[in-house]
């Protein structure tokens, strides 16, 4: 794509884990680690916690294997630029941008992940025609989120650090890796902008989303995070998720076992989810998606941000 050209872009959350929606359907767009990096960058760019490359299945060698199922990938970049295999709030936002852009239909809908293909519900239309409330254009999105491997043996328990003290932590996968540890307060997190320390490193190789949790209530608990490759956000969906299955677990509660669903009650610093644990193993994530603005990526920025070569 020509750095000659405007680049169009949307600013959207879920529970105020915001995103830079790019929308890119033929994918002509080399997005560097480096340009999402700089577009990401909240001082010098637009800001966000992360970023949405919105390509036609069939236009990226990542999810043509999916195509027959999705027609939308989702493409997403950390704020620094690295990939990451999945981001539930992402997906939520990236649906609920298709149906307001007119490239979907409200209701059921697929998305092709790294992780695999995501079967999302849009629950109230996202057309421009829509009343934008006082967060912008809105509406509550349900994603299957798939099911959440926890490990056995030695990778099922891991210790997380913070400022010297130590908690033990439940490895959980939900397509992408996380450690959730259950403290007194979330204060004792500290700083989470800068990255916990966890042991056994080798359980993670390709690093690991922290959760630190506290009860609220039955069925009803609070978490902060911080997710690789960006620091502590406002949210994470597939950090949400694996709070709420290891919560389940250390309550006594297996969907499996029991032969009906769990659900949930997660706060979040941005706000609140709803996650459900289904008999089958799969996890349904409930949140609100908003689109607060468009705007268009000036040429010069851009050429510069992309790393071409001076014209």
């Amino acid at each position: 794509m020509s750095t000659t050209e405007p680049l169009r872009f949307l600013k959207g959350h879920g529970t105020e884990n915001d995103f830079v929606i790019v929308p890119d359907p033929d994918g002509r767009l080399d997005l560097s680690a480096n340009a999402v990096a700089r577009i990401c960058d909240r001082r010098a760019g637009v800001g966000g916690d992360g970023l949405l490359h919105v390509v036609r299945s069939t236009a990226h060698p990542e999810a043509q294997s999916m195509a027959a199922e999705a027609e939308w990938f989702m493409d997403y970049r950390n704020g620094d630029g690295s990939i990451a295999e999945m981001c539930g709030n992402g997906v939520r936002v990236f649906a609920h941008y298709l149906c307001y852009a007119g490239l979907a239909e409200a209701g059921d809908l697929a998305v092709a992940t790294r992780a695999g293909v995501r079967q999302v519900h849009v629950a109230k239309p996202g057309a421009r025609v829509d009343l934008p409330t006082e967060e912008g254009v809105s509406g509550d999105v349900t994603v299957g989120m798939g099911r959440a491997l926890l490990p056995d043996g030695a990778d099922a328990e891991v210790t997380v650090t913070v400022d010297g003290r130590s908690w033990p932590a439940r490895h959980v996968n939900m397509g992408n890796p996380h450690a959730v540890a259950f403290v007194a307060d979330l204060a004792e997190a500290g700083n989470l902008f800068t990255a916990p320390e966890v042991r056994p490193a080798a359980v993670y190789p390709d690093g690991v989303n922290v959760e630190f949790v506290v009860d609220r209530g039955p069925r009803h608990v609070a978490m902060r995070v911080h997710e690789r490759g960006v620091g502590e956000t406002r949210s994470c969906g597939t950090g949400a998720c694996a709070v709420m299955v290891a919560t389940a677990r250390r309550d006594g509660l297996d969907p499996a076992v029991l032969g009906h669903p769990v659900t949930y009650t997660v706060d979040v610093p941005g706000g609140r989810l709803t996650i459900t644990e289904l008999p089958d193993g799969s996890v349904e994530m409930t949140g609100p998606a908003v689109i607060v603005a468009e705007g268009v990526l000036d040429p010069t920025w851009l050429h510069t941000a992309l790393g071409e070569a001076a014209a």
